[in-house]
């Protein structure tokens, strides 16, 4: 087998680039049981500089500690990838409901991302159901001058089969059929509130969009039963044009150093916690990921990028504007892999956006397994949207990551949320991340052939319309095919 050894689990599975990974394998996981950082680093940030919101102080300083801590770690090639956009921060809010003038009551609300600057908005309450575009096409006109009450996620009761959209995409509908307003009702119990961007673009919309909990939001679709309803919407915030950037660490490859791995999560968060989620603990595990590379000298035969998105939340800003550079100074054929780690927690498996590397990562796997019997080696293949790989998987580059993982102490809860705080996080399931998922790295950069290539043009077209994602993409203006 001359220099190729063959992992077997009743067959054989993958020839590898050498005998050296069980033995590399087996460091990884003593290095990080041992001595990972990432649980403790997520601690120290959250407690000293809390939220990490793209363009505001916070952020900049989280882009500091992520570029110092990776060069604490013996890295000499990192480096800040500045990009523009435009920022936006929440000031006050209002929103009063009820049947008429002299009968209103405020209720709980925060502003969603990218609300105007300031707002005085009174209208008729009109209930749009889930927020789909069938929900308007019944009777297109009834919107109109009106304010929409949207489901954030897909009611109770709904006909089978109904594929949901984005918030953002649900305001790009309401503002599409002439809404004045858009109201969106959480679908979290207790009246925990969520925010996040409503804007398909990164940029501001023209009309006021708010959370309000799940409690109120189902007490209000019930009086629209029987009783008309009017909202006063009344906010302030802030915008304007910053710089913001991401955090790039490059480890260059040993033999095929114009061949490249990016490793990503998004640093930043939104405000109103400290993101320790979302997504201190798919970052803080990037970061960890690559400081157990240099304490290894780990260095497989492809160059591996580890970066730090800032600006996801505001709509994937920091990835868009990686892939845009790297499309212009025409590296983006480098990049054979994105694995991307995104609220990533405790996995068992791996996933892919391509069934081709199923036998791939499943050897890569097999060896983790042996060495701890607890990761279960199961494969996922699939696409979706509205994290940092869709830049990546829009140019046709294989994307993927961990797999099989469950969020600690029931924090789905507190997506986007206030409650999103560091007295979640789960450091063994942090350690896990890391632990895997650096194996996961290395093999995929280190192995002698990755069975996928960047797809044509054709390719991504027939990928995205298989997983049922152009309606989302032609409402967020992605979509770049002439039907």
């Amino acid at each position: 087998m001359s220099a190729l050894l063959l992992t077997m689990v009743g067959k054989v599975v993958y020839a590898q680039s050498n005998g050296s990974w069980p033995q590399v394998f087996s460091s990884i996981n003593k290095e990080v049981l041992n001595n990972s950082q990432a649980y403790a680093n997520l601690k120290h940030s959250t407690s000293t500089i809390g939220h990490r919101l793209t363009g505001s102080t916070n952020g900049a300083k989280a882009e500091q500690q992520a570029f110092d801590l990776l060069k604490s770690y013996g890295f000499t090639d990192v480096r800040f990838q500045t990009f523009e956009v435009e920022s936006w921060s929440r000031g006050t809010i209002t929103v009063k409901i009820g049947d008429n003038a002299n009968s209103v009551a405020a209720v709980k609300a925060v502003s969603l991302a990218h609300a105007p600057v300031k707002s005085d908005v009174t209208g008729s309450i009109i209930d749009v159901g889930n927020g789909l575009e069938e929900d308007y096409i019944t009777d297109a006109g009834k919107v109109k001058g009106k304010i929409a009450l949207v489901y954030l996620g897909i009611l109770p009761g709904s006909k089978e089969g109904l594929k949901n959209l984005h918030r953002s995409e649900k305001t790009a509908l309401a503002i599409k059929y002439g809404a004045k307003g858009i109201i969106i009702f959480n679908t979290v119990d207790n009246g925990v509130l969520l925010t996040g961007t409503a804007s398909v673009t990164g940029k501001l919309i023209p009309i006021p969009a708010v959370c309000i909990g799940k409690e109120d939001g189902l007490a209000l679709k019930e009086k629209l039963k029987t009783t008309p309803q009017t909202a006063q919407i009344n906010l302030t915030n802030s915008s304007g044009k910053i710089k913001a950037r991401n955090v790039i660490a490059t480890l260059k490859g040993k033999t095929l150093p114009n061949e490249k791995i990016v490793v990503g999560g998004h640093l930043d968060s939104w405000d109103l916690a400290t993101g320790a989620i979302d997504n201190g603990i798919g970052s803080f595990s990037v970061i960890d990921m690559a400081r157990t590379f240099k304490t290894l000298n780990l260095q497989p035969a492809r160059t591996v990028e580890f970066v730090l998105f800032m600006g996801e939340e505001q709509g994937l800003l920091g990835s868009k504007h990686y892939v845009a550079q790297a499309l212009k100074d025409k590296s983006i054929g480098q990049v054979r892999y994105m694995l991307n780690y995104d609220m990533t927690n405790d996995p068992t498996g791996y996933s892919s956006s391509r069934e081709e590397t199923k036998e791939l990562f499943e050897s890569i796997g097999t060896i983790a397994q042996q060495i701890d019997t607890a990761f279960k080696n199961t494969f996922r293949a699939g696409v979706g949207l509205h994290s940092d790989h869709q830049p990546f998987m829009l140019q046709g580059i294989a994307t993927g990551g961990a797999g099989g993982g469950k969020l600690p102490n029931n924090s789905g809860r507190c997506y986007h949320a206030d409650c999103d705080d560091f007295s979640l996080v789960d450091e063994k399931g942090m350690q896990n991340t890391v632990r895997y998922n650096t194996m996961l790295t290395y093999g995929l950069a280190d192995a002698v052939t990755i069975p996928v290539i960047r797809q044509t043009e054709t390719e991504i077209k027939a990928m995205l319309i298989k997983n049922n994602l152009k309606e989302a993409l032609q409402i967020a203006g992605d979509w770049r095919w002439k039907d």
